[in-house]
Protein backbone atom coordinates (compact mmCIF):
# COMPACT_ATOMS: atom_id res chain seq x y z
CA UNK A 1 0.00 0.00 0.00
CA UNK A 2 3.05 2.66 1.11
CA UNK A 3 4.49 1.75 -2.30
CA UNK A 4 1.44 2.01 -4.42
CA UNK A 5 0.99 6.22 -2.43
CA UNK A 6 4.75 6.88 -3.13
CA UNK A 7 4.04 6.06 -6.54
CA UNK A 8 1.46 8.55 -6.97
CA UNK A 9 2.93 11.37 -4.80
CA UNK A 10 5.87 10.73 -7.09
CA UNK A 11 3.96 10.79 -10.11
CA UNK A 12 2.13 13.85 -8.48
CA UNK A 13 5.07 16.01 -7.89
CA UNK A 14 6.70 15.09 -11.45
CA UNK A 15 3.78 16.76 -12.83
CA UNK A 16 4.24 20.01 -10.90
CA UNK A 17 8.08 19.55 -11.28
CA UNK A 18 7.90 19.93 -15.15
CA UNK A 19 4.80 22.40 -15.24
CA UNK A 20 7.41 24.37 -12.79
CA UNK A 21 10.25 24.36 -14.59
CA UNK A 22 8.26 24.96 -18.62
CA UNK A 23 7.11 28.53 -16.09
CA UNK A 24 10.36 29.32 -14.60
CA UNK A 25 12.71 28.48 -17.89
CA UNK A 26 9.52 30.77 -19.90
CA UNK A 27 10.26 33.31 -17.11
CA UNK A 28 14.02 33.46 -17.61
CA UNK A 29 13.53 33.16 -20.99
CA UNK A 30 11.65 36.23 -21.11
CA UNK A 31 14.25 38.12 -18.66
CA UNK A 32 17.08 37.13 -21.03
CA UNK A 33 18.95 34.78 -19.05
CA UNK A 34 17.85 31.00 -20.77
CA UNK A 35 20.14 29.63 -18.17
CA UNK A 36 18.80 28.01 -15.24
CA UNK A 37 18.55 25.39 -12.66
CA UNK A 38 16.43 22.36 -12.25
CA UNK A 39 13.27 23.14 -9.50
CA UNK A 40 14.43 20.54 -6.27
CA UNK A 41 10.72 19.33 -6.44
CA UNK A 42 11.95 17.00 -9.49
CA UNK A 43 14.71 15.29 -7.37
CA UNK A 44 12.20 14.85 -4.80
CA UNK A 45 9.85 13.08 -7.09
CA UNK A 46 13.25 10.93 -8.42
CA UNK A 47 13.82 9.53 -4.99
CA UNK A 48 10.05 8.84 -4.05
CA UNK A 49 9.31 6.93 -7.13
CA UNK A 50 12.59 5.12 -6.87
CA UNK A 51 11.32 4.27 -3.00
CA UNK A 52 7.45 3.35 -4.15
CA UNK A 53 9.04 1.56 -7.12
CA UNK A 54 11.02 -0.49 -4.78
CA UNK A 55 8.38 -1.20 -2.30
CA UNK A 56 5.96 -2.10 -5.07
CA UNK A 57 8.02 -4.61 -6.51
CA UNK A 58 7.36 -8.28 -5.99
CA UNK A 59 9.84 -10.27 -4.08
CA UNK A 60 12.61 -11.95 -6.07
CA UNK A 61 12.30 -15.49 -7.41
CA UNK A 62 15.17 -17.96 -6.44
CA UNK A 63 16.92 -18.41 -10.11
CA UNK A 64 18.96 -21.49 -8.93
CA UNK A 65 18.73 -24.59 -10.61
CA UNK A 66 17.74 -26.55 -7.91
CA UNK A 67 14.99 -24.45 -7.66
CA UNK A 68 13.34 -25.08 -11.13
CA UNK A 69 13.90 -29.02 -10.54
CA UNK A 70 11.31 -28.25 -7.33
CA UNK A 71 8.83 -27.67 -10.31
CA UNK A 72 9.92 -30.03 -13.34
CA UNK A 73 11.36 -33.25 -13.64
CA UNK A 74 13.96 -34.79 -15.00
CA UNK A 75 11.89 -36.06 -18.35
CA UNK A 76 10.95 -32.43 -19.19
CA UNK A 77 14.48 -31.09 -18.57
CA UNK A 78 15.61 -34.51 -20.68
CA UNK A 79 13.57 -34.68 -23.48
CA UNK A 80 15.56 -35.02 -26.28
CA UNK A 81 16.44 -37.91 -28.33
CA UNK A 82 19.45 -39.60 -27.21
CA UNK A 83 21.95 -42.48 -28.64
CA UNK A 84 20.30 -45.97 -29.07
CA UNK A 85 22.04 -48.00 -26.45
CA UNK A 86 22.13 -51.58 -28.25
CA UNK A 87 23.71 -53.33 -25.09
CA UNK A 88 20.72 -55.23 -24.40
CA UNK A 89 19.74 -56.09 -27.32
CA UNK A 90 23.09 -57.16 -28.34
CA UNK A 91 22.38 -60.48 -26.08
CA UNK A 92 19.15 -61.47 -27.41
CA UNK A 93 20.72 -60.92 -30.88
CA UNK A 94 23.86 -62.98 -30.57
CA UNK A 95 21.62 -66.58 -29.07
CA UNK A 96 20.64 -68.89 -31.28
CA UNK A 97 17.00 -69.41 -31.69
CA UNK A 98 15.54 -72.17 -29.17
CA UNK A 99 14.64 -75.41 -31.35
CA UNK A 100 10.91 -76.38 -30.76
Amino acid sequence: MSGRLLLTVATILLFHATFSTYEHLSHLKALGRPEGSLPPSSLVALILGILGACLKAPALKEITWASEMKTRTIDDMDARMGFANFVTRAKVLGEDEPSS
